[in-house]
Parts: structure tokens; C-alpha cells; sequence
């Protein structure tokens, strides 16, 4: 996944889409979702400490969390999106104050 350098500007949800990419950084801890915002993707980024306290997530299957919790997280993703909430790098942080 490529970040893109411009911040998307969401008009509305439909606007927002999800493409289905979703990958883990075992690294840091956090999963990563891609949206597609007017055509330019945007990385969506929730850590492993969210996913335990909101989901119960497992620390040795965290990808399952994400899964079961999908429409939650895009949910959440969208909003933070439509209200232009980006993180330096252009990308958005799933908070539990989001979920």
C-alpha cells in the first residue's frame, strides 16, 4: 500500500469506500485498513492496545478482531475521515474514544 501525499477530502460517505486491504505490522503492534477516499487511498491504522480493550482481541490473532469488528472500525474510519481528522502523515488513528 502506497500513502498518498494529498489529504482526501470526503463529501459524504459515499465518497468513502473500503477495499478490502487490511494487513498486521507485528512490529508496531497496529493493523492497518486501506480506504479509498475520491479515488486516493488512505491508510486507516487501529493498535493491538485498542482492539484488546474494546474487542477482546487475542494478542497472537489480532487480524480476527479486525475481522469480526469490520463495520465497526470502517464505521469509526469514515467518520474520522468526513471530519478531515488526519495524522501528520496523512493517515487516520482509530482511538477507542472512536469506537
Amino acid at each position: 500500500m502506497q500513502l498518498s501525499n494529498n489529504r482526501a477530502s470526503a463529501s459524504g460517505s459515499a465518497g468513502v469506500s473500503f477495499p478490502g486491504l487490511e494487513c498486521w505490522n507485528a512490529m508496531t503492534k497496529v493493523a492497518t485498513i486501506a480506504a479509498e477516499v475520491n479515488k486516493k487511498r488512505v491508510l486507516c491504522r487501529i493498535s493491538l492496545e485498542v482492539l484488546i480493550d474494546k474487542f477482546g482481541a487475542l494478542e497472537e490473532e489480532p487480524m480476527q478482531s479486525v475481522a469480526l469488528q469490520r463495520n465497526v472500525i470502517h464505521e469509526a474510519a469514515r467518520k474520522l475521515i468526513e471530519r478531515e481528522i488526519y495524522e501528520k502523515d496523512d493517515s487516520v488513528l482509530i482511538r477507542a474514544c472512536d469506537l
